[in-house]
């Protein structure tokens, strides 16, 4: 049996430390990957609930009861969530952060507020920065798909 001070000695040396550090990030990559399969299944039972309730169990007023933007909100949630999964997977395969992944990711998540803005309970200024926030996600995209396709 090793002696435990000859152990930490061994972890202290950078390839080792770096392996243990590796490790680390696979396994919460992994566990974060398992956590968000499940919000995944929970957030569709709860849309197709939700859409066998409106159309099903309400009175012939409309199709929906819940404002179809809210509906159109909740799909795109699980859009976005699929998104964080694919950053996830993406990251287990290759160990880096795929900036165009997130950018798509995080465009898909601010067109999902515009999609659900409540002019009502929000002002223009919201709006305008939400605005802001896509145009600059969107050049961001842009310049990343240009450096990358140059290095093709």
């Amino acid at each position: 049996m090793q002696n435990p001070l000859k152990k930490i000695r061994q972890l202290n040396k950078d390839e080792n430390f770096l392996n243990l550090i590796h490790l680390v990030e696979n396994t919460v990559a992994k566990i974060l990957s398992l956590a968000l399969l499940i919000v995944i299944l929970l957030a569709l039972v709860d849309l197709i609930l939700l859409l066998y309730k409106d159309i099903f169990h309400q009175e012939p007023v409309g199709l929906f009861r819940k404002k179809l933007l809210e509906i159109f909100g909740l799909f795109l949630n699980i859009l976005i969530a699929l998104e964080l999964l694919e950053n996830i997977t993406a990251y287990l395969k290759r160990h880096v952060v795929q900036l165009e992944l997130v950018l798509v990711t995080s465009l898909i998540a601010v067109s999902r507020k515009i999609i659900i803005f409540d002019l009502d309970k929000k002002s223009n200024e919201d709006l305008m920065a939400l605005g802001i926030a896509t145009l600059c996600l969107s050049v961001g995209y842009v310049l990343v798909r240009l450096t990358r396709d140059k290095k093709s």
